[in-house]
């Protein structure tokens, strides 16, 4: 049951014995029901906050809070465009921990209320800058945690491994946080100080005479610790409308080295706190919570499906040059591999248009097979023809083959494949050596103008 206001006003007198309290009110910090809360004035004058944790659970947070603070020396807080609470005093442990600090004058905003355009959001994106830019010495020295990338990335593939052992992700989710943890690019970044996961209800604004919003100071420094930067960005998942004008904010406020794909890494810890729910939950022993998290799992993977973390051109330069080393060395020795530094190849173009010139031929001719009735199981009305049954290893009905991509081969539920066109020649024969040849040069042209010409994305 939460403490009322009066009985935590009567625990000040434990952390700041010879300060009486005048007055207490209630006190609500958005902070997930971690503590109780409550605004004291003292004798003295001062207005402070006192804090204890609402379980055994959060006593932990509490600690951490008062260790990042005191971490935080007078000439740490000069650096700082914004305030920062101050411990007053401190008493107890475990759930009877009492923690009271200066309080701080400001409003905040919840990430889904956070408007979009000049103002709030790259005020807010220029604060986390300004906290990301301060010195790491700071946390090295007060012993907090300090992880570079790579131990960023060996975290996030157990949390993965965790997350898989439930057997309660979504394929599809877990094959997309698979491919992007294979991805180096995304975990090259300069790791800096971070507060470990805040949001824009950490941050208090005020308004000046203009009416123009600016940053007054920043709760929330539990997870104060040396890290990836776009932690603190992950909220922003909650913030569609706002979320340009903050990274636009954090950028122009920004001294460090840019970091190509920091938005990116981003939405994965977003997505990534879904899996951190289920395994809290599998942990636990804990149903309710489990099949929350499959619920939003599932809402997830259907709102991501055909998307990746990461998408880029390299995984199709990689697919060209798998299909380029399967091409004999015949034909290689024939073909022209010089560097083009025009913005295209004329070479690699007039190949697209050949092969698009032999397709749009070939379809002509099987539309004109078709009105003719010459293939069996034509039908000119539809643009289709029906597979023999010959071809199917299971009886049934015949699949219906598109018109527009008559030249693919479509494999069926057998197992085996068939494609329309003639009949191939022996082994042996030279019309089979040609054919193989052409089989070679076409997937050579293909991969030159997947990779020189298209530039499409797989």
């Amino acid at each position: 049951m939460a403490r009322s206001p009066l009985t935590l006003a009567a625990s000040v007198t434990a952390a700041l014995p010879r300060i009486g309290v005048t007055r207490v009110g209630a006190l609500t910090e958005n902070g997930a029901g971690r503590f109780d809360s409550a605004i004291v004035h003292l004798d003295d004058g001062r207005t402070a906050v006192v804090r204890l944790p609402s379980s055994e659970e959060f006593a932990s947070d509490l600690a951490a809070e008062s260790r990042a603070l005191l971490a935080l020396t007078p000439g740490v807080r000069a650096l700082l465009p914004f305030a920062v609470p101050e411990v007053l005093g401190e008493s107890g442990s475990g759930t009877d921990r009492v923690l009271v600090t200066t309080h701080l004058d400001g409003y905040r905003i919840d990430p889904a209320h956070l408007p979009k355009g000049p103002g709030y959001a790259p005020a807010i994106g220029g604060a986390l800058a300004a906290i990301h830019a301060l010195p790491v010495s700071i946390v090295r020295t007060d012993g907090l945690p300090v992880r570079s990338p790579e131990q960023v990335r060996d975290d996030t593939a157990r949390l993965l491994d965790r997350a898989d052992g439930t057997d309660r992700v979504p394929d599809g989710l877990m094959l997309r946080w698979r491919r992007a943890l294979r991805e180096d690019e995304l975990w090259r970044f300069e790791s800096a100080v971070v507060l470990g996961g805040g949001t824009s209800s950490s941050i208090l604004l005020e308004d000046d005479d203009d009416d123009i919003p600016h940053v007054t100071g920043v709760l929330d420094w539990s997870g104060l610790s040396v890290g990836d930067p776009a932690v603190d960005l992950r909220w922003l998942a909650s913030a569609p409308l706002a979320a340009d004008d903050v990274f636009d904010g954090y950028t122009a406020a920004g001294d460090r080295s840019p970091d190509a794909l920091l938005r990116e890494r981003a939405r994965l810890y977003a997505e990534l706190e879904f899996a951190r729910w289920l395994v809290h939950g599998h942990d636990a022993g804990d149903a309710s919570v489990v099949a929350d998290a499959v619920a939003l799992l599932e809402a997830l993977v259907e709102g991501v499906r055909g998307d990746h973390i990461v998408a880029d051109t390299r995984t199709d330069i990689d697919d060209a040059l798998a299909l380029v080393e399967k091409v004999p060395p015949a034909v290689i020795a024939t073909a022209d591999t010089s560097m083009q530094t025009d913005a295209y190849d004329p070479e690699a173009l007039s190949l697209y248009l050949s092969a698009e010139r032999d397709r749009e031929a070939a379809a002509a001719g099987l539309a004109a097979a078709l009105a003719d009735d010459d293939l069996p199981g034509a039908n000119a009305d539809t643009g289709t023809f029906d597979l023999p049954p010959a071809l199917s290893e299971e009886p049934g009905p015949t699949a219906p083959i598109d018109l527009e991509g008559w030249t693919r081969t479509e494999s069926h539920s057998g197992g085996a494949d068939a494609t329309v066109g003639t009949a191939p020649a022996a082994a042996g024969d030279p019309a089979h050596d040609e054919d193989d040849e052409e089989d070679a040069a076409r997937a050579s042209r293909a991969a030159l103008r997947r990779w020189g010409v298209t530039g499409e994305s797989s």
